[in-house]
């Protein structure tokens, strides 16, 4: 589970090279002739304990009903009944950061990947009206530095707790030669339940739906490689402040965790009126909504029903992209559709009000047919860069 795979073993896991510093204990250290140590060949032990010591206390914070394993073993359980399942159905999902983690490495600041780690996979689950209930990491570096991931578990942590999940385990390879100085690469896996009279296919989706646009936190964690180009590009400094909000530096700014829509998702689902959700991510609106609609089914999306958020018009200024470039990259300022029943709508939007989203009523479900677009962005012009 999490474990610094080194000589160590333990649940959350720490591994050196192929194996991973596991939270468990040590497994047998390296070369035993004189001379030839596994710290000299670039795999510190002792740092990938320090780090499962130093993580402790964060997932104990995530603990929820259900979780009947401690950190220690080779792999951590979870009992459904426990959580209060009946016949439930599991779910899941697992997605990465992407080279967002590289502006956090240029920026010095590795406090909100985790976060976004999280927030992409549990994002996934709710779309299908399951409740998110344990999550696992992984992280590679070429040499563990136990700060930052400390640093970068903390908001692992942070996330589980926005989304109501356990973090049960996970995994610390430290594997010299294959990252450079300072680089490291994440991935997450979230397990998730709904009972199986209640998964949300998109099936029940019907033409004149309204759809609920909520609002994103920025970025999220999808277009970095164009983000990034557009920053080298123009010489830009992550450190100095963002041109688009000068009480921000650039790279905090872009660095703006994803928002995690989860228990606002839960609250809608049990009002009754919701057919379906879209989280937008890569492909923004016009690839991820269709991907929730039954054959036949399309959306009209207005784009002047939302202000389009100063990242996105400095991204689209300054690197000349094009209004349907940018609405194929980037979610645009909406972070999650939401598919619902025209006399439910009043009702959906007021409960999501309540929890915290900022909603917009952004389009509406309609028949398609033949080569017809299965999105349509009305307006795309009037209010977006050109």
């Amino acid at each position: 589970m999490h474990s610094a795979k080194t000589a160590n073993e333990t649940i959350y896991h720490s591994a050196p090279e192929e194996e991973a510093i596991t939270q468990k204990r040590p497994k047998g250290g390296g070369p035993s002739g004189a001379g030839a140590s596994y710290k000299a060949a670039g795999v510190d032990i002792d740092a990938g304990n320090a780090l499962v010591d130093a993580i402790k206390p964060l997932v104990k914070r995530t603990e929820r009903p259900g979780v009947a394993s401690e950190l220690g073993g080779f792999g951590g359980l979870f009992d459904l009944r426990a959580a209060g399942y009946t016949d439930p159905l599991l779910v899941a999902a697992t997605d990465g950061v992407g080279t967002k983690l590289l502006i956090a490495g240029a920026a010095n600041d590795h406090s909100t990947v985790g976060i976004d780690l999280v927030a992409m996979c549990v994002n996934d689950l709710v779309v299908q009206g399951a409740e998110p209930l344990f999550f696992l990491d992984y992280m590679a570096t070429g040499k563990l530095d136990v700060d930052a991931g400390r640093e970068l578990i903390a908001g692992i942590a942070d996330g589980c707790v926005q989304a109501g999940c356990a973090l049960i385990g996970g995994e610390t390879a430290e594997m010299p030669g294959m990252y450079g100085a300072g680089h490291y690469d994440l991935a997450g896996f979230a397990v998730g339940a709904v009972e199986r009279d209640r998964v949300l296919s998109g099936d029940e989706a019907e033409s004149g739906d309204i759809i609920l646009g909520l609002a994103s936190s920025g970025l999220h964690s999808n277009g970095f490689s164009l983000v990034r180009h557009i920053v080298e590009d123009g010489g830009f400094d992550y450190a100095e402040a963002a041109p688009f909000d000068d009480s921000i530096s650039l790279g905090r700014a872009l660095l703006e965790p994803t928002r995690i829509y989860v228990k606002s998702c839960l609250a809608a689902i049990a009002t009754g009126g919701v057919h379906g959700f879209a989280h937008i991510t890569g492909g923004g609106l016009l690839e991820n909504i269709p991907r929730v609609l039954p054959s036949g089914l399309g959306a009209v999306i207005d784009t002047s029903t939302w202000p389009l958020p100063a990242v996105f018009r400095w991204l689209a200024k300054t690197g000349a992209v094009m209004p349907m470039e940018l609405a194929r990259t980037f979610n645009c300022g909406i972070g999650m559709a939401v598919i619902v029943r025209p006399d439910a709508a009043d009702s959906v939007e007021a409960t999501l009000t309540e929890v915290g989203e900022y909603v917009i009523r952004i389009g509406t479900v309609r028949e398609i047919s033949g080569d017809q677009d299965a999105v349509v962005l009305e307006h795309l012009g009037d209010d977006w860069p050109p």
